[in-house]
This record gives structure tokens, sequence and C-alpha cells, in this order.
């Protein structure tokens, strides 16, 4: 098993290199003034009036950089200033470097992936099995019509909808990340302190209860959102899983040898049938950490994904390769996570 984490981690420096060398192609019908950008690592208020680049050192930079050369040999520098000096570029959206741009606004996203994660995983694995035993039972076509209706609704439908009436009708969970009021406590007083950038956590350790109810107000309808839809998914899976393992010669056996019907589907056939909803699990948590798009953009809410939508809409391309950088290591941890957990869920798998 050692081994075979060892071999995945090595394979994630080439995946880096497929994916950042994509983007580079990408970029090389775009002229050297479009991509002067990507190497400029300081502030560009640091230059002329007014915080604009003049002609002249516009030109020094496309000559100092050789921007005008090929795309592999551009990749080939870029690939020397992150390795050797540590540098991804200076991020136009945020006017910071890239690096801290991105640390900056994980843990909002976190925060989000993680309140989302637990209706998500542990509420549609738990429904799924109960439709698969209640199999075309009432408590099965409840289920079913709640799980079909979410997962056929748009995630931007749904988290509009949630919008306007739990906010726009209610007043109830306003949007954006945390009041004005909440804002100005936790980035400009002294007394607030920010251990981890989670708004929900800080607060407690801070015993500030009004900033505790105020940030779950604002996570209320996101997390809904994402939860419901992404819920329905992961329960169909689950149920059509379950289905096929309760069909298998072993369960029959199991039954017919006298064995409790719930020790059958806890002990014998839920096991199995967790193999394939592991990866759709798995998928989904890598999805809500990576960067939840449109539902932070509904929401105003300041993650990691509206960050990598403004990076785009804007033109940012040192923001787009570090968000993509971001988002593949994610994955590999992801599914080799998922590895693991099927050795672990099935003693059968083994990577030896």
């Amino acid at each position: 098993m050692i081994a075979f984490i060892v071999r995945r981690l090595l394979f994630l420096p080439l995946l880096w290199l497929a994916i950042t060398f994509i983007i580079f192609l990408c970029l090389e019908p775009l002229g050297p003034y479009q991509r002067v950008t990507l190497f400029i690592n300081i502030s560009p208020e640091s230059f002329g009036r007014g915080g604009k680049l003049t002609q002249e050192q516009l030109q020094r930079l496309i000559d100092k950089y050789g921007l005008a050369d090929p795309a592999p040999i551009q990749y080939g520098r870029w690939l020397k200033q992150i390795i050797f000096d540590h540098n991804f570029g200076w991020s136009k959206v945020a006017q910071k470097p890239v690096i801290d741009a991105l640390l900056e606004r994980l843990p909002a996203t976190t925060e989000l992936a993680l309140y989302a994660i637990i209706p998500v995983v542990f509420v549609a694995i738990w429904l799924g099995v109960i439709s698969a035993v209640h199999h075309n039972r009432p408590l099965d076509h409840i289920t079913r019509f709640v799980s079909i209706t979410g997962y056929s609704i748009p995630i931007f439908v749904f988290g509009i909808f949630m919008l306007m009436y739990f906010y726009g009708v209610l007043q109830w969970f306003p949007p954006g990340r945390n009041s004005l009021w909440a804002e100005r406590i936790i980035f400009a007083s002294h007394q607030f302190i920010r251990y981890t950038g989670l708004n929900t956590v800080d607060a407690l350790l801070n015993q500030r209860l009004d900033i505790l109810v105020d940030s779950l107000r604002h996570l209320a309808l996101p997390v809904l959102t994402l939860a419901y839809l992404n819920w329905a998914a992961l329960l169909r899976v689950t149920r059509s899983s379950m289905l096929e393992t309760l069909r298998q010669d072993y369960i029959t056996t199991a039954r017919a040898k006298g064995l409790p019907e719930h020790i059958v589907v806890q002990k014998h056939a839920k096991r199995n049938a967790l193999i394939p909803v592991t990866t759709i699990s798995a998928n989904i948590v890598a999805g809500l950490i990576g960067g939840v798009v449109i539902t932070e953009t509904i929401f105003n809410y300041k993650g990691v994904g509206i960050f990598s939508l403004d990076a785009t809409l804007q033109f940012d391309i040192p923001t787009v390769l570090g968000v993509a950088l971001f988002g593949t290591t994610l994955i590999v941890i992801t599914n080799l996570v998922v590895d693991i957990l099927y050795a672990i869920i099935d003693p059968r798998v083994r990577y030896d």
C-alpha cells in the first residue's frame, strides 16, 4: 500500500506539467502584450502614473521575458519561476500574489464544503440504503421522487429560487459570507483573532456567538443548495448499487441461513454496495472544496469558485494557472484517498 501511495504522489507532478502546458498552448494565439501580465510579479501600481504600464515598460518586459518566443520556451521559463522562485505571478483580480490570494479564499470554500459534505454524504447514503431495502414501497417512492426532482433541477435555478424566497420574501438568510457589521469585527477588530479562517470556528474560539449566528445565516442557503442537489445524485447511485447487491447470491445465502435482516443489510450488503458510492462521494467532495463556481456566484460567497470565475472573466492568466494547479492536486489526492478506502471497505482489493 505504501508503494502504491508513493507512486500516485510521484504521478502528481506529471499531471501538473500536462495541465499547465495545455493552458499555455491555449495562450499561443495571443499576442505578447496580452500575455505580459503572466510575468509581472509585483503590483501594477508600481509602474507609471495611475497604476498603468507605459508602452516602453511593456516592451522592456516583453524583451526581458521573451514573450514573443513560442509557448514551449515560455512554459519552461514559467516552470523555472515557480520551482526556484516559488512565484506564481501577480493576481490582477486580488491585487496580490496568486498564492496569497488563493490561500485567503480557500477557508471560505472549505467552510462551505464542510457544512455541505455532512448531509450530502452521510444522509444520502443512509436514505439510499433505506430506499433500496424498502424497494417499491411508499418510502422508496417518496425518496425517489425527491431525489429525481433534485437531480433534474439545474443548480442555478434552485439557487436563485432559494435566494428569491428565503431572502427576497422572508428576509431570513442573506447572501454573502457575513454582514457588514460582522466583517468589520472579523477583519478590522484587534479583539477578533482569526485562528483558522473558518468564520464559524473562529467565532466559537473568540466566544462571539453573534458572529457565529451571522455566519450560519449566510451559510444556510449555499449549503442547502449544494447539499440538496449533490445529495440527490448520490442517493440515486447508492440506491442502485444497494439494489444490485441485494440481488446477489451470497445475500440470498445469508438470508437462507437465518441471519436477521439488519445484519444481512449492514454487514453483508451495505459494505459491498459502498464501493461505487465511494467514488461518487469523493468526486463530490473534491468539487466542493475545489470551488463551486455557480453557487458562490449566486450567493456572492467569496471563495475559490467566484475567485476563479473573476480571474477568467478578467483574463487573469496567473490566477487561472494557480487555480488549475490547486484543482489538479485536489483531484489526485482525492483519488488516492478513494483507492485507500477501497482497500478498507473491501479487503479483497490489493495494490501490491
